[in-house]
């Protein structure tokens, strides 16, 4: 599987998340809801971390999400300090090893 590939894969799978989160978010508590935005959330930044889903695409999923689902909760992730600096780790990693495949080639 190609980076492009992996990185659309990786778009679909976002946008079908949060569709089917606003399918069923008009069912749920305000609080589930906005919990399982969160974890929609954190799973886009480990996606980006990770570079399987580039920033500005994440950016891009996520404000047409909201254009198309209203519904959709609006919440703010502060993430724990350790668990900030693990995606942080991961970025560094990925960087490396991106750059080591380079170095290879």
């Amino acid at each position: 599987m190609t980076e492009l590939s992996r990185c659309e894969r990786t778009s679909r799978l976002l946008v079908a998340r949060l569709d089917a989160l606003a399918s069923v978010a008009s069912q749920l508590s305000n609080a589930e809801a906005e919990r399982l935005v969160e974890l929609a959330s954190i799973a886009t930044m480990h996606a980006v971390a990770l570079e399987t889903l580039q920033a500005e695409r994440a950016e891009a999923i996520w404000r047409e999400a909201h254009e198309r689902h209203p519904e959709l909760p609006e919440v703010v992730v502060e993430l724990p300090e350790r668990i900030a600096a693990s995606l942080l780790l991961l970025e560094a990693a990925a960087r490396l090893a991106a750059e080591s495949s380079l170095l290879l080639h």
